[in-house]
């Protein structure tokens, strides 16, 4: 039985729904928001997050209401083949993406629902037990790049590791000060982003200096052209990617066979294609890591509650929110965190 089977029947009943808009500002130039997504049926309620980036299209969000037509007896197929028709944005977004990422908020707040009027957690539904998961903090270094934020946040977790960014102002003796301190399993070249912050470009020059200089750790996401793709193809076991996986049909068409992805769940949208796709990496022994959208609410728990089900022992890019901000903070849970679900639903913060 696939994953999805252990799921798709489930009962699930509706009876009204509110959205409430969380933000932060994390940085001079840069406001975080998401909503939070409330389902409520026969006295339970079911929670998810919306982590669509655009600040505009939350606020539009709320401006309209809860207006879609959700409420009613559904299944988890039947409601998730439903979303899949309802206008979730009042206009195209700028980014196609943006709806699945607003389908996965929908999708996960009605799969913690159906859970809890099921009387379940997620873990009994699919038969795989929590176990303790290990993360990653992910950031970047500076637009000059220092190890500063890095030794700082040695400091106070000595054993932290970190997935970073790199950039085309990386030199050789930035990342022989990394390879000494030990503490990178990945590096992310962001070469898939395009008309954003992050973008990276393909650059020869950052790959060969980050291959050599940091061996053995993965590389997220490079660009491929004439220049990287001979560098790259040396290491193509250590390529791992995730701004391009949305499916199945992603992975089965990279360029080479993945060692490992990244499986992040708003990237899916939907419960089927997120559950399809761990199924495929069990079966043709590709390994699996998680990955986050900076999520401020229910949605952390969701993507730690799903790595520690799935793929708890890899570099999961799912670290508690107060890794996240710009300064280091003690008292931060240590890797490997301990996630402890609900008695029902889908674990939630």
């Amino acid at each position: 039985m696939s994953l999805y089977d252990s799921v798709r029947d489930l009962s699930l009943t509706i009876e009204e729904y509110d959205l409430e808009v969380r933000s932060l500002d994390v940085s001079s130039g840069f406001t975080r928001k998401t909503t939070t997504i409330r389902l409520t049926g026969t006295g339970d309620e079911g929670l998810g997050e919306d982590v669509t980036y655009e600040a505009t299209e939350h606020d539009a969000q709320l401006a309209r209401g809860p207006v879609l037509p959700l409420t009613g007896e559904w299944t988890i197929e039947s409601f998730s083949q439903h979303l899949e028709t309802q206008p979730l944005f009042e206009n195209a977004p700028e980014r196609p993406v943006y709806v699945d990422y607003r389908r996965w908020g929908f999708e996960s707040a009605g799969l913690d629902l159906a859970l809890r009027q099921n009387g379940m957690t997620l873990g009994q539904a699919v038969g795989r037990e929590l176990r303790p998961l290990t993360y990653v903090v992910s950031m970047r270094l500076g637009e000059a790049p220092t190890l500063d934020r890095i030794q700082s946040w040695l400091a106070l977790y000595p054993g932290l590791r970190f997935k970073l960014d790199a950039t085309s102002d990386w030199t050789d003796e930035l990342v022989a000060e990394l390879r000494a301190l030990g503490c990178v399993d990945s590096i992310d070249f962001k070469g898939h982003y395009t008309g954003t912050v992050v973008d990276q470009g393909a650059d020869p020059a950052l790959y060969r200096r980050v291959i050599d200089g940091l061996p053995g750790i993965w590389l997220e996401d490079p660009a491929i052209d004439d220049g990287t793709r001979p560098i790259l193809e040396e290491v193509s076991q250590r390529v791992t990617w995730d701004a391009i996986i949305h499916s199945v049909e992603d992975i089965e068409a990279l360029p080479w066979p993945p060692k490992t992805v990244n499986v992040k769940p708003s990237r899916f949208g939907s419960i089927q294609r997120l559950f399809a796709a761990y199924d495929y990496c069990e079966e043709q022994g590709i390994g699996a890591y998680g990955g986050g959208q900076f999520e401020l609410g229910v949605g952390r728990g969701h993507i730690q509650y799903l790595a520690a089900l799935f793929h708890p022992d890899t570099p999961n890019d799912v670290a508690p929110g107060g890794f996240n901000m710009p300064e280091p903070a003690a008292g931060l849970p240590p890797s490997p965190l301990t996630v402890t679900p609900r008695e029902t639903g889908f674990f939630a913060l």
